[in-house]
């Protein structure tokens, strides 16, 4: 009885040992990545594939709706959208899609999740019944504590780790981009207010010196109260990008067809992702930030978001437990400068 024991203790300790050495041990890619969802298997999926558009491999391979994938800095996390504890919540795992994990204890509808570029911190909306819009909330890893920040959509780090862009407004009103600083809170919008809404989805490139986002840089028809944005001023929606500064303002995807979303910035800032429907169904694109032509990488069902990993532009160590995420962001931002390419 006794040796029985002593065996199911044993077994019981390996598998908690290889748990830990799984997640211990999870591997980056060693080339860049792209993170997508896609309906090809009937439900939505978490995606990995090739800058190119090639190997494009089934991560999460679940019943539930798995979406909203994004990188950790290093690239050996990602952090997901799941409903499969009934809501949608926020998952870890592994870059083979193995060791899932919910990150709170608590289950809430929470979604659009990002990473602080430490790697620790996170942020993400919660969606709140009767608001307009969603509340963004910052958290750490490990803890159950979460702190509202801002009444806004669409939360994106910067690299340095000092503000996260956003969306300010809600349907039908002025949405502008805004920037949240951390640790006051204060908001500085990046673009001068106009009669246009629908500036949303703001995504950084790895050094903070550009954002894309989505837009409509045509005036606002006017609305009664209670009146829906008409569907020919939304499929006008398409792709900008900007200096973090608010200067050099470029339109990269024409307003031709229907809308262009959720834009994602290659890590060098050269190439930009973004989601358009065509023959019926969402594919995700790329489009050259200096020559504009656009590459179709998917083409299966329906698929959306995009979130790149590039190991050139990670490195080789971790913060250590006590550095903040701001220094952290600070150094890291300073060495990746050194990798992008600069004009002549």
């Amino acid at each position: 009885m006794h040796n029985n024991k002593f065996f199911i203790f044993s077994v019981f300790s390996l598998i908690v040992l290889c748990a830990n050495l799984s997640l211990l041990f999870a591997k980056a890619p060693t080339t860049p990545k792209i993170l997508f969802t896609s309906t090809r298997d009937g439900n939505r999926e978490i995606y990995v594939m090739n800058p190119d558009g090639s190997k494009q491999v089934n991560l999460t391979q679940h019943r539930a709706e798995d979406l909203q994938a994004v990188w950790s800095s290093t690239g050996e996390q990602i952090l997901f959208v799941s409903d499969r504890d009934g809501i949608r919540d926020l998952y870890l795992m592994d870059p083979d899609g193995s060791n899932v994990r919910r990150v709170f204890k608590k289950v809430v509808y929470r979604y659009h999740p990002t990473w602080a570029p430490d790697g620790k911190q996170i942020a993400h909306m919660h969606k709140v019944q009767n608001l307009r819009a969603s509340i963004i909330y910052t958290a750490t890893l490990g803890k159950q504590k979460e702190e509202s920040l801002v009444n806004a959509l669409y939360p994106a780090w910067s690299p340095d780790g000092t503000e996260i862009a956003c969306s300010v407004g809600g349907p039908g009103q002025e949405s502008r981009l805004a920037l949240i600083n951390i640790r006051t809170g204060e908001r500085e919008h990046l673009l001068p207010l106009t009669e246009r809404g629908g500036q949303s989805f703001p995504s950084w490139s790895a050094v903070g010196d550009k954002l894309a986002f989505s837009w409509n840089n045509n005036p606002l028809p006017p609305l009664a109260v209670g009146e829906r944005v008409p569907d020919a001023w939304i499929d006008k929606l398409t792709i900008y990008i900007v200096n973090r500064d608010g200067t050099g303002l470029r339109q990269i995807v024409d307003e031709a067809g229907p809308r262009a979303m959720v834009p994602a910035l290659s890590p060098n800032g050269a190439e930009v992702l973004y989601t358009q429907e065509i023959n019926g169904n969402l594919q995700i694109f790329k489009v050259d930030v200096d020559s504009g032509v656009q590459t179709q990488l998917t083409h299966i069902k329906r698929n959306s978001g995009g979130d790149w990993f590039d190991p050139a532009y990670t490195l080789p160590v971790s913060p250590q437990p006590r550095s903040l995420t701001t220094t952290w962001g600070a150094v890291k931002t300073h060495k990746l400068h050194s990798l992008v390419p600069q004009p002549h």
